[in-house]
């Protein structure tokens, strides 16, 4: 009999699949694999090729991620085994896949130097990637919510409810592996975007996709807003989200340490910048009040940015983000944020230097409808009213 991989993909049952899996993965146990892509490729590469998504992340998926050499394809060429160990066939970020890819176009007698560069290599390792993220997109696509129960067969439903949450599995286990593609391979950048999933102000407790925040964005909101921090209880209670909130703008919800790297190489989606509410330029539409605000409260900010001009603030600014705080601290659009000076600093090996050039300018955003916001303006119009009267007395 034929092996699985070198048969029609119409001719394989699931329960083929599985089996074939199970002996390919020496995993004896009742999990199926999330998904498979069975193909094959012709024209001046030809190979066939089949790739499973693995029920769970082996537990050292990610330990020496850039220092490890691991592959879980084995390469046969025309049916003769070649290699279980040849890492040139998928990127790092797709390590986790398993599978089986047959050529007919590589050479069969040589190194593995030589085999290295040979240059149908590449075409099939392309080949391999838009398979693996399309493979990866379908299974982030299908959802039984769609699906009617009516004039279905008990076996069709069973298979529907097999897939519900699937894709949400599949982040729980290798999401990671997605945001690491988008800061490694800026070929497929956009691809990989579309199947980043994260919580949000509005998802409530649920995983959405950029391309639902985009579908739900307020009209004239050009910006996809995003927060970065160690949980989700802790973004909550975010001052940062006052304002947003109350106008009733939705926030990305990042707390995994990747999303700091993440977020420094997805620059857009869709022609949307990402703004992160912590830094300062954050746009919520046109204020036609902030220019008076901005005299009425030149005293106070002026005094202010005297009072801590060594302290490491740059300058300090009516704030458009507060609604019930009274001020709060925001880093420059440029620099790290907060959140990734904490990270750093728990790096045992950080370079201090550079911490410093990263950590870029500060600026203090005070509230100008806080009630000790005020007081504080008043009492600095005083001060400045009292020692004006005092130099008018000794002159």
């Amino acid at each position: 009999m034929k092996a699985v991989w070198l048969r029609s993909p119409k001719e394989v049952t699931e329960e083929e699949y599985a089996k074939f899996y199970h002996s390919l993965a020496k995993d004896f146990g009742d999990d199926k694999p999330m998904t498979w892509s069975h193909f094959s490729a012709e024209g001046d590469v030809e190979f066939k090729a089949l790739l499973f998504v693995p029920p769970k992340a082996p537990h050292d998926l990610y330990e020496s991620y850039y220092n490890a050499n691991k592959s879980n394809l084995k390469l046969y060429v025309r049916r003769v085994f070649i290699s279980d160990e040849f890492d040139d066939l998928l990127p790092k970020y797709l390590s986790f896949l398993m599978g089986i890819v047959d050529s007919d176009t590589l050479p069969l007698n040589v190194s593995r130097e030589m085999l290295q560069q040979h240059s149908s290599l590449k075409t099939i390792k392309k080949k391999l990637i838009r398979k693996a993220l399309d493979m990866i997109r379908k299974l982030a696509e299908e959802d039984p919510d769609e699906y009617s129960n009516k004039e279905k067969t008990d076996d069709e439903k069973s298979a529907m409810e097999e897939k519900k949450g699937q894709y949400a599995k599949f982040w729980n286990e290798f999401g990671k592996s997605v945001k690491l593609g988008i800061i490694e391979d800026a070929t497929n950048r956009n691809r990989l975007a579309k199947l980043l999933r994260f919580e949000s102000s509005k998802s409530d407790g649920k995983l959405v996709s950029l391309d639902e925040y985009i579908s739900r964005m307020k009209s004239g909101q050009k910006d996809i807003f995003y927060l970065t921090g160690s949980s989700k209880e802790q973004l909550e209670k975010s001052p940062f989200l006052e304002q947003l909130t109350k106008k009733n703008y939705e926030v990305i919800y990042f707390t995994d340490p990747v999303d700091e790297y993440l977020m420094q190489y997805l620059m857009d989606y869709e022609d949307k910048k990402f703004q992160n509410v912590s830094k300062e330029g954050l746009k919520l539409g046109k204020d036609s009040k902030l220019k008076d605000l901005k005299e009425s409260f030149k005293e106070l900010t002026d005094w202010w940015k005297k009072a801590l001009d060594t302290e490491g603030i740059d300058s300090v600014k009516i704030s458009n983000r507060l609604h019930n705080t009274p001020c709060v601290v925001v880093t420059s659009k440029y620099g790290w944020s907060s959140n990734m000076e904490k990270i750093m600093q728990a790096q045992t090996l950080s370079d201090a230097s550079k911490q410093a050039y990263m950590r870029g300018k500060r600026v203090l955003e005070i509230n100008p409808r806080h009630p000790i916001i005020k007081e504080l303006r008043d009492k600095v119009a005083q001060d400045r009213s009292r020692r004006r009267g005092w130099c008018t007395r000794r002159r």
